[in-house]
């Protein structure tokens, strides 16, 4: 199968999406309306709420949900043959998360710019909120360390990264006061910014001395590391320390000084990357020499294929970055269509070309066979089949191989980092949300709220034992992420139903993703669960087992409470309110 031809098919479907789809949901169903006063507008503060160019706002939230997730899950969903990860990617992204990131979106900017936790209240009980919040927290306590160990390890492997990441922040924090300070226009800054990174980029790649190799530096994988570890596990947790410091002072500014230019940039870098990529695929012109379908797989695609892309088809994680931070920087209610909705397609032409670029990196169907021959195996080797692919891909263009796999590894980190401190910065606000309800008033302080959050997300990632032994937390629980956020999408997609209906409009449109979402995703953890993780063949993983019994659990209650809610058990106190 040629790949321009199957990514011709996925980009007209998205364009006709967004085009028509999109615009069908905004105007008849959410009904927006471009003299509605957003959160934004009535609670200004210049911290969190702040009026946002909905250009910027979109690459905010787009490099915030962008992060690793769209390449890794579909890169390992190719186990099951590339067919079902591209359908699922695409009837996904189009009528599942396009309405889940819009409708999240909407939903809080009509109600004073609170988190879908929040809101739940208001639709399905105090006690449907607090089992919401603390599904809520668990997700983004692993979307911490899942994130925070993709950083590390690339770093490690990929050390020509190192340099042109770390540049990007004072980079980022002069393009913020030059904006929001002496009113310049963010574009040339931030376009000026992308040029220093990829000039530092390529020198990286080709002169040593600029790469930042922490292993090297202790005497190479034989050498001695710290506390008895090895010279990779010192290096893990090195750059696990430092990271943890970085998210704290991120997620603590206003969002103008770092969050909002740094992610204009990366939505720069993202539009560059995404060129690189799909120029490199019309160059090389490759055939797919991936198996449409496995026969020969140990594990069935249904129902885990649509837990394995989760970000890339929908996410739950995306509802909690429209809530919890685009909606206090959205400028007029009309923007959410293009921020919302259009923020989805990107990730879903991300995850389209993590498909690609692994289905035709394999010579033939026999090698692709040889590295996805087992679903631990594909699990293993899904980020990394992924850089290489995609480096192949750019040498299309006569880009080397040093410089394009410290590009895309570049991406990958600025995307995973960018996510990091915004799960940082929601995680805060749902601590202290936790900590107001019982009046433990000293979680409601933000420098205490965040000390929790980093503290907490450390401790999980740096698990001393795992399958990659030391520091292997996010590789760990990365089953257990994809599960809980689609189960957070499910949920907040019953929420919006529930929303909805008590204004009398249509909510089928919200409603039947959602009962797709949940019936798959409940089947999913509920074998998981049953099973202990044995399809993982780790039957002894108590963490796995733990915490997904506690997530089953509390997701099956909110379930059979929303559902109650819809069926209007709950609606006369609500419009009472």
């Amino acid at each position: 199968m040629n790949a321009i031809l199957v990514a011709l098919i996925g980009m007209v479907i998205f364009a006709l999406g967004y085009r028509y789809y999109s615009k069908f949901i905004g105007e008849k169903i959410f009904k927006l309306d471009p003299n509605y006063v957003t959160p934004a507008h009535r609670y200004k503060d210049g911290v969190d709420f702040v009026p946002t160019n909905k250009f910027i706002l979109w690459g905010h939230h787009f490099t915030s949900v962008a992060g690793a997730a769209p390449i890794v899950g579909p890169a390992i969903a190719l186990y099951w043959g590339w067919l079902p990860a591209f359908l699922w990617v695409i009837l996904g992204t189009v009528f599942a998360a396009g309405v889940h990131d819009f409708g999240t979106l909407a939903l809080s900017v009509r109600n004073k710019g609170q988190s879908v936790g929040t809101i739940a209240e208001k639709l399905i009980g105090k006690r449907g909120k607090i089992l919401f919040l603390f599904i809520i927290l668990t997700l983004v306590l692993m979307v911490n360390a899942v994130f925070a160990w993709v950083i590390a390890n690339l770093f490690i492997t990929y050390p020509s990264s190192v340099l042109p990441v770390f540049i990007q922040i004072p980079l980022a924090i002069w393009i913020g006061y030059a904006v929001y300070k002496r009113n310049a226009k963010m574009l040339v800054p931030s376009l000026i910014a992308l040029v220093i990174m990829y000039v530092a980029a390529i020198l990286s790649a080709d002169i040593g001395f600029l790469q930042i190799d922490l292993v090297a530096y202790m005497g190479g994988e034989d050498g001695a590391g710290l506390f008895g570890l090895s010279t990779v596990s010192t290096a893990f947790l090195i750059w696990i320390v430092i990271l943890m410091i970085y998210v704290y002072i991120a997620s603590t500014l206003p969002v103008w000084k770092l969050l909002q230019p740094r992610d204009f940039i990366n939505s720069h870098q993202l539009v560059v990357g995404l060129g690189i990529l799909y120029l490199g695929l019309l160059f090389t012109n490759p055939q797919i020499t991936a198996p449409i379908t496995n026969p020969n797989t140990d594990i069935s695609w249904l129902p885990l294929l649509f837990i394995t892309i989760a970000c890339g088809a929908i996410s739950g994680f995306h509802g909690l970055v429209s809530s919890g931070t685009s909606s206090k920087q959205l400028n007029k209610e009309t923007d959410a269509r293009f921020v919302g909705y259009f923020g989805a397609v990107g990730e879903g032409i991300l995850a389209l070309i993590s498909i690609l670029a692994v289905a035709t990196l394999f010579a033939s169907t026999a090698d692709f066979n040889a590295a996805y021959a087992s679903f631990t195996q594909a699990n293993a080797g899904g980020l990394g089949n992924f850089v290489e692919g995609a480096a192949v891909l750019a040498g299309g263009l006569g880009i080397s191989t040093s410089i394009s796999t410290t590009i895309v590894s570049i991406i990958v980190v600025s995307f995973a980092a960018t996510t990091l401190d915004t799960a940082v910065r929601l995680m805060r606000y749902i601590i202290a949300e936790i900590g107001a309800e019982y009046k433990v008033n000293v979680l409601t302080k933000p420098h205490v709220a965040t000390s929790v959050a980093v503290l907490s997300s450390a401790a999980l990632v740096l698990i001393p034992e795992g399958p990659n032994g030391f520091g292997s937390g996010g590789y760990l629980i990365w089953p257990l992420f994809g599960t809980a956020n689609q189960l957070l999408a499910g949920i907040s997609l019953l929420l919006i139903s529930i929303w909805l209906k008590l204004l009398g409009r249509n909510y089928a449109y919200t409603l039947i993703p959602m009962i797709f979402l949940m019936f798959m995703t409940l089947y999913a953890l509920f074998q998981q669960v049953l099973f202990e993780w044995s399809w993982l063949g780790n039957n002894s993983n108590t963490l796995l087992f733990v915490l997904g019994a506690i997530i089953f659990v509390f997701a099956a209650w909110i379930a059979l409470t929303s559902f109650q809610a819809l069926s209007g058990k709950f609606e006369q106190s609500i419009k009472d309110d």
